[in-house]
């Protein structure tokens, strides 16, 4: 049996808890006129409130909603604790998003008593750890079936799911509660007549193949209650980057560069916390009707530097012409490297060798020595305790922020 853990209403609870003065009302992070829900405490959904719902939709629905930005550094450290609680009970514990994780739960009867015992324990485990929040668990034989069940009884709710009633639970299920099935998905199989599991399994997997790729003959395995996924302990890392939504649509480039420089401080601090250094600079701009674009660079050597990164960044900004306002911009660093640093040869032109995408290595070496040291006095004493100079130089990265006003904290992703 797999277990899917899902923490109830995460951020949310977080703040509540930490806040008795928001116990019991609708809370929603997410700040600001722009940008997306995170996640909206229980008494918030009733009026309609759910993840990934716009600002400005949510501000509708619950005019007495209590919105607030949100502390990234706070929910991780609670994540962190409960994947370290699980894995007293398991070796075989994936995370599977800062708030949910899968664990292989074979075998482990004979150790902890039957499943609801084991799950209980779990339970109470993860609310001693965190400081009493709750979550809700479901079991199932594979992978996508306990993320189904975890979804069940929420919140603080349990559903186990034997291999016998499978099939019971599967088949009358909308092909929409289908972990990976989006909307346009659900369109697509409604224009075939499909909106049950039981009706796209009556299609064969040639078929669906055919139509939708290789997810089509995946599609078909869900439906027939197939995932040979296993728990994976370890995921490596394929990226890191950092985005934010402007509270008003910009064109000021200072403002922007500025925006890339703290973006880089935030891709660079987390590269050096998993020792990742990586080659490929990614510019991500989201313009205001919603037109997205990417731009890279490949760098000779891996790197970590966040003077590295957001050098580099800012190249690509300066090679990209701005035909209209910018909604958002971001920046990440995948291509990731085990030695981040070659050394030049004694008597290699440096300029020939550098070229596009090169870096001094004497001066990476400054920076990363400079970043080993901003690093130790934010460890010590708050990530806002120091701060780059040029965040606030004027003429470098920009100093005003009117005319785009960033969103308070932006958006952190690991992939």
């Amino acid at each position: 049996m797999i277990l899917h853990l899902d923490m109830d209403a995460f951020f949310a609870a977080v703040e509540q808890m930490d806040n008795p003065e928001l116990r019991g009302k609708p809370v929603i992070i997410g700040g600001g006129l722009r940008g997306v829900v995170s996640t909206a405490s229980y008494e918030a959904r009733v009026f309609g409130v759910h993840s990934a719902m716009p600002i400005v939709t949510a501000r509708r629905l619950c005019p007495q909603g209590i919105f607030v930005h949100g502390r990234r550094h706070r929910y991780s450290e609670l994540s962190r604790a409960i994947m370290a609680a699980l894995g007293d009970f398991s070796p075989l514990v994936e995370p599977a998003s800062i708030d949910e994780a899968y664990l292989d739960a074979t075998g482990l009867t004979r150790l902890f008593g039957p499943l609801e015992e084991l799950i209980a324990r779990i339970k109470g485990r993860v609310a001693e750890v965190t400081g009493g929040l709750t979550c809700s668990v479901g079991a199932a034989p594979v992978k996508f079936l306990a993320k189904i069940c975890s979804d069940v009884n929420k919140p603080d709710g349990v559903f186990i799911l034997r291999p016998e009633a499978v099939d019971d639970f599967l088949l009358p299920l909308e092909v929409g509660r289908l972990p990976g099935v989006g909307r346009r998905m659900v369109e697509s199989l409604r224009d075939l007549g499909i909106v049950t599991v039981a009706q796209l399994r009556r299609y064969s997997p040639e078929f669906l193949e055919k139509r939708y790729g290789k997810w089509g003959r995946a599609l078909h395995e869900r439906a027939c209650g197939i995932d040979p996924r296993p728990v994976t302990p370890e995921r490596p890392m394929k990226s890191e980057s950092a985005e934010c939504t402007f509270e008003r649509d910009t064109c000021d480039r200072e403002f922007l560069v500025r925006m890339l420089l703290a973006h880089a401080e935030r891709v660079g601090a987390s590269l050096r916390r998993h020792k990742l250094s990586g080659r490929t600079i990614t510019l991500k701009v989201k313009f205001a009707d919603f037109r997205q674009i990417t731009r890279s660079r490949t760098l000779t050597e891996a790197t970590n530097a966040t003077e590295t990164i957001f050098e580099t960044g800012r190249e690509l900004l300066r090679e990209l012409k701005l035909p209209q306002a910018v909604r958002l911009i971001g920046l990440g660093v995948s291509g990731f490297e085990e030695n981040p640093v070659q050394l030049l040869l004694p008597g290699r032109d440096l300029s020939k060798a550098l070229g596009k995408g090169g870096h001094d290595p004497q001066q990476e070496a400054k920076r990363r020595k400079l970043d080993q040291a901003l690093d130790t006095l934010r460890g010590r004493f708050g990530k806002e305790a120091v701060q780059r100079g040029r965040l606030f130089r004027p003429g470098e990265a920009g100093t005003e922020e009117k005319p785009g006003k960033a969103k308070k904290g932006g958006r952190a992703k690991k992939t």
